[in-house]
């Protein structure tokens, strides 16, 4: 047998051994020791879930970075059309025409109502309010958002935050624009003055309260979202059918009476007190003078209580899940 060499070699010349592999790298500190180094210096484990008082606390110091982050999403969501920010504006403006020109004036389905475009106006805007909140939050933990969750350590709750305040930022001017129109409809056709009293005021909690109730539905959905994306596919219908049962466009709590005494007992209450309707009743209440729409302090409670509700358990519920998120 012949020994095969190769260009370059001696024959007869045996081969360098190859090289030793280094000696295994052994810590210098024992576990205990690096969990004890960790703790004084304030360092934590990466990708797990921290207690929830911390959470909170981590939440609460990123206030600053939800602001920036959810203004400038505001002002970029429009930013490459021609009108730019006045599509905030435009856009329930011309959901509310729609809606007034085919509920209020071809169907009439105002059901005793007697400003039917006030009505209308304020649960569109209210109502959009709510609707891009969901959106915002089945949304916050996906796409574009995927990278920075895995390239940075932040709580995620600051994503679904951050989306609901550029909502209630153009929401903002919006506002002033529905309350010119309550104030314009009540010189259009048979309908009465709405007259401008303290009430008005009333509307500032009223949306604030929506606020808090839209960032609890936004958690929930995150998550929700974040572990079925199947689920963004039903929101759209979901809402619509929300829309609808809620009273947005027409008092559907009325057309509850033409309904069996059996069905009106549990139905009624259920209508009229789930919280979306409580909201856009706060609202009313607060711009509309109607006896139908008098101020109510128990819409008032429920309307604090529903928000405190949502938001508790809906952070709950995204906090358990904080872990997860970018990784499935």
């Amino acid at each position: 047998m012949t020994t095969q060499t190769t260009a370059g070699d001696t024959p007869g010349a045996q081969r360098p051994a190859p090289p030793r592999p280094p000696d295994p790298v052994v810590p210098a500190t024992t576990s205990a020791e690096r969990i004890a180094i960790a703790e004084r210096y304030g360092l934590t484990r990466m990708g797990v879930r921290p207690p929830l008082w911390t959470y909170v606390k981590e939440v609460v110091a990123r206030g600053p970075f939800i602001r920036v982050l959810g203004t400038s999403a505001a002002y970029a969501r429009n930013q490459n059309t021609y009108l730019g920010q006045l599509w905030a504006v435009l856009n329930p403006v011309l959901n509310a025409i729609v809606y007034v020109l085919i509920f209020g004036l071809l169907l009439d389905v105002s059901r005793g109502v007697d400003n039917t475009i006030a009505f209308i106006v304020i649960g569109v805007f209210l109502f959009r309010f709510l609707e891009q909140s969901v959106h915002g939050g089945a949304r916050a933990l996906t796409g574009k958002s995927v990278n920075l969750i895995r390239s940075m350590h932040f709580p995620r709750a600051v994503l679904p935050l951050s989306n609901v305040l550029s909502h209630l930022t153009t929401l903002v001017p919006a506002i002033v624009v529905m309350c010119g129109i309550v104030l314009a409809s009540g010189y259009v056709g048979s309908n009465a003055p709405e007259p401008v009293t303290w009430e008005w005021l009333l509307l500032i909690p009223a949306v604030a309260l929506l606020w808090v109730f839209n960032m609890g539905v936004a958690f929930v959905m995150a998550r929700l979202v974040a572990i079925t994306p199947d689920l963004d596919n039903v929101i759209s219908f979901v809402l619509r059918l929300t829309m609808y049962a809620s009273g947005v466009i027409f008092p559907v709590v009325r057309y509850v009476d033409d309904l069996p005494q059996t069905v009106q007992a549990w139905l009624g209450p259920v209508l009229e007190y789930q919280p979306v309707a409580v909201y856009l009743y706060l609202g009313r209440s607060s711009l509309m003078a109607e006896e139908a729409f008098a101020q109510d302090p128990l819409m008032w409670v429920l309307g604090v209580v529903w928000a405190i509700v949502f938001f508790v358990v809906g952070f709950i519920v995204f906090w358990r899940g904080e872990e997860r998120y970018g990784r499935d």
